[in-house]
């Protein structure tokens, strides 16, 4: 909803009274850096972007301010809520480093309705998620833990790919999956749907991936569609890109 307030022509935006706009909420999907910093230049330091999942409610927020100095961020710890960042053993990561996302709160779910439940270490919950905190203990998520691709050898996370793309003013918006490869295992492939009145064609987008990230992380197949498909919430449906 706000890239589609935010794509209005100029004039029709400047006909919204926003005068009382005290604060726009986003959850449920991450936000492109550069959606981030057009909305905050549009509407002003009102937006907040709250970071969670069903089983574990609330986890963090991203204040005006932090989006500011890191338009990327899912923020800060939320009052009375514990996040940490675990590997795969179950300990604590250094800031900086990717591993799981871990939330504890008294606003977690019980379970399934089935009986099941989500991975518990220490009382903490996973939220399936991928990321890290900085320094300034800002959370970053960097996607799914079933979305990571391992391309010869290598870990490969979309999100930074996919910001890196989002960011270029060509192009509206885009996705990177990974697909079956009989050489590397799974191949990187890159779905953009690009800007109206815009053209860019595959060998530039290779060559400002290149320019930027390692050479594993220019995916080798390109594919430009009208529009990427997405479930009823605006989530990107990954499966279909494939």
């Amino acid at each position: 909803m706000l890239q589609r307030i935010c794509a209005l022509p100029p004039t029709q935006l400047a006909r919204a009274d926003t005068d009382n706009l005290r604060i726009i909420a986003s959850s449920g999907s991450a936000l492109p850096g550069r959606l981030v910093t057009d909305v905050l230049g549009r509407f002003g330091p009102v937006l907040y972007n709250a970071y969670g999942s069903t089983e574990v409610a609330v986890a963090t927020i991203a204040t005006p301010a932090d989006l500011r100095r890191a338009p990327t961020t899912a923020g800060r710890r939320a009052l009375g809520v514990r996040v940490e960042i675990l590997d795969n053993h179950g300990a604590s990561v250094a800031n900086a480093t990717v591993g799981r996302i871990f939330v504890a709160s008294s606003a977690r779910f019980e379970g399934y309705t089935k009986g099941s439940s989500k991975e518990v270490v220490n009382g903490l919950m996973s939220t399936g998620d991928l990321g890290y905190f900085d320094e300034h203990d800002r959370l970053f998520v960097v996607g799914r833990e079933d979305d990571m691709i391992v391309s010869g050898g290598e870990n490969v996370y979309p999100s930074e790919i996919e910001e890196l793309l989002n960011n270029d003013e060509r192009i509206a918006e885009a996705a990177v999956v990974g697909v079956d490869d009989d050489r590397f295992g799974q191949a990187l492939k890159a779905v953009v749907v690009v800007a109206p009145k815009r053209h860019v064609d595959e060998q530039e987008l290779k060559e400002l991936i290149a320019q930027q990230l390692a050479k594993f992380k220019v995916p080798r197949i390109f594919e430009f569609v009208d529009a990427l498909p997405r479930n009823a919430t605006g989530k990107i449906l990954r499966r279909q890109l494939i």
